[in-house]
């Protein structure tokens, strides 16, 4: 077992293709096919599976991989220090339901995050490939909610991906609405209060299931629906249509159009808002300092709600 085979397998993991991470590492797709291989006989193990969808990294792999990423970093570190090397290009991901605490904690990462180079992501994302990108390592954190309608389902995903849920905070349900809402002037409103509005969600594609829903009481009939991809033109719509969602209440203004305000929905359920690991990984610097980021955003709109 060699580090540049560790490497090979680290960006084959991240690129969930040969040929990609062949272009990415400049070698030849039969040079890296056959470098996975000979480790993978050396270890005795299956790191990845080829599937339609391309490259699925193993149960075992995903083990394997977490002790790789340790090893080269520790290389790395080595080689900055006594090498005079330059700080290597770093990589990190999230995937994240709709929240704007989320993209605050990302934005604070990002300035304090001092390098020439680096491959940052941040995707807004359907609530299963949150949950698909954790368990194969397209993003190292994942953010969602669960409660009790959809605790059971969610968990069985998570425990079957391998994957830890890590709550944040527990939020009162809250609508959001434009500030010019006639509903804005009410200290709280109830479910019948919603009716005459235009009710958005969030689409989720192929797993368009309640228990995958973005918004508690996703079973409840309403007559006027509109579903959306993303928290933009969500926005857009509660200001010019009038229309309302719902969510924990918690908005960033730095981020977001004061023309957005959160009302408390009169109703008895609770939003468990948390974070998904890879069990099996152990997590990096970046992502220690985004979920302290996370926490810390998180306080500061809670104050304000």
């Amino acid at each position: 077992m060699t580090l540049q085979q560790l490497k090979y397998v680290i960006e084959v993991a991240r690129s969930r293709s040969i040929s990609n991470a062949a272009q990415n590492l400049f070698i030849s797709q039969p040079s890296l096919s056959n470098a996975l291989k000979e480790l993978e006989k050396e270890m005795g193990i299956t790191l990845f599976q080829r599937t339609n969808k391309g490259i699925v990294i193993t149960p075992e792999g995903s083990e394997f991989l977490g002790y790789a990423r340790q090893v080269v970093e520790q290389a790395e570190l080595l080689e900055n220090r006594y090498a005079g090397n330059q700080s290597p290009q770093q990589h990190f991901a999230v995937s994240a339901q709709h929240y704007a605490f989320a993209v605050s904690a990302f934005v604070r990462l990002l300035k304090e995050y001092d390098r020439e180079e680096y491959e940052f992501a941040l995707r807004e994302s359907k609530t299963y490939e949150i949950i698909d990108d954790v368990k194969n390592l397209r993003s190292e954190i994942g953010i969602l909610y669960v409660n009790e309608f959809n605790r059971k389902v969610i968990s069985k995903f998570l425990r079957e991906g391998n994957l830890i849920f890590h709550e944040l905070f527990e939020a009162k349900p809250h609508i959001f609405i434009s500030s010019e809402n006639p509903l804005a002037k009410k200290d709280y409103v109830t479910l019948a209060d919603l009716n005459p509005y235009p009710y958005l969600s969030y689409e989720q594609g192929d797993y368009n299931s309640f228990y995958f829903s973005e918004e508690i009481l996703s079973t409840l009939s309403r007559p006027k629906n509109i579903k959306v991809s993303d928290r933009a033109t969500l926005f857009n719509l509660l200001i010019g249509l009038n229309g309302y969602t719902i969510s924990t209440g918690v908005i960033s203004h730095k981020l977001n159009s004061k023309d957005i305000i959160a009302v408390p929905l009169k109703v008895e359920e609770r939003i468990n808002v948390g974070y998904i690991t890879h069990k099996n990984i152990a997590g990096s610097r970046l992502a220690n300092i985004y979920i302290e980021y996370l926490k810390e955003s998180i306080a500061e709109e809670l104050k304000v709600l």
